[in-house]
């Protein structure tokens, strides 16, 4: 449940015209529920904003729609990360307005309505919040993956992106071309494979929070993107905080909590 659907029930309740009983039973309706293969936690949005998000990887396509389905039944829309070919095939055959982005391993479904002054944390299109961008800079084309599951996170809490591809340090003139970009957004996330340095370079060049997310992009000596981790942990750029390997979503949600906790600023 959305927190703008439980401040309508409450002000449904103060106006007399639902009952407290019944205004209950709908915030008391099963905020976990066991489906067999999973616990569905239906009030995380009304708790953290935005709605559980399902990890596809290691699930079975019968298993991803089984638990979408009861996420969709709630009507806060549902996320999907790390979906398989066949994953997305089976959401789009039982959810024919889903957004798939195959680059990014995502499968979307947006909240069947949306209030008219959007909260962040509603899967919907409309309204965008009043929050400044949060740019998603990606190191190499290689890294593009990452980077749209960063992307179409983002977009389904309800942040605006914009993105800035293959600047790497490599060619260093790119990222200095997108300067006014990154002076523009809230927050910066950089993701890098190879050496991983373009977060630091990052950190020297903008006031806003930079999220560093390595990825798994490289010859042997990178180790899977223990290299790039490394690097990142070791910035000498002040302030930049590191997420785990390939871990876009964590970095979206990470830059939306700290987004949240500055909009009354």
């Amino acid at each position: 449940m959305r927190r703008d659907r439980a401040i309508a029930l409450l002000e449904q309740v103060a106006a007399g015209q639902l009952s407290i009983d019944a205004a209950l039973r709908q915030l008391d309706a099963a905020p976990v529920e066991e489906i067999g293969v999973a616990s569905v936690d239906t009030h995380r949005a009304l708790r953290q904003g935005y709605p559980e998000v399902v990890f596809g990887e290691g699930k079975t396509p019968e298993q991803i729609v089984a638990i979408c389905e009861r996420l969709a039944a709630h009507g806060d829309g549902f996320l999907v990360t790390r979906v398989a070919p066949d994953g997305q095939a089976a959401l789009r055959a039982h959810f024919p307005t889903v957004e798939v982005n195959p680059l990014g391993r995502t499968v979307l479904l947006r909240a069947a309505t949306a209030p008219a002054d959007r909260v962040a944390g509603d899967l919907s299109s409309t309204a965008r919040p009043a929050t400044r961008t949060v740019a998603v800079v990606t190191a190499g084309t290689s890294d593009l993956p990452v980077a749209e599951e960063c992307a179409v996170t983002l977009d389904a809490i309800g942040h605006r992106v914009a993105r800035v591809t293959d600047v790497g340090v490599a060619g260093i003139h790119r990222i200095l071309a997108r300067r006014e970009t990154l002076a523009d957004a809230a927050v910066v996330i950089v993701i890098a494979g190879m050496d991983g340095a373009l977060p630091s370079v990052v950190g020297g060049l903008v006031r806003a929070p930079v999220i560093a997310v390595p990825t798994s992009v490289g010859y042997g000596s990178a180790f899977g993107g223990l290299a790039p981790l490394l690097t990142m942990l070791n910035s000498c750029a002040a302030g930049v905080t590191v997420c785990n390997i390939d871990n876009g979503f964590g970095a979206a949600v990470a830059a939306s909590r700290i987004l949240h906790a500055t909009r009354g600023a």
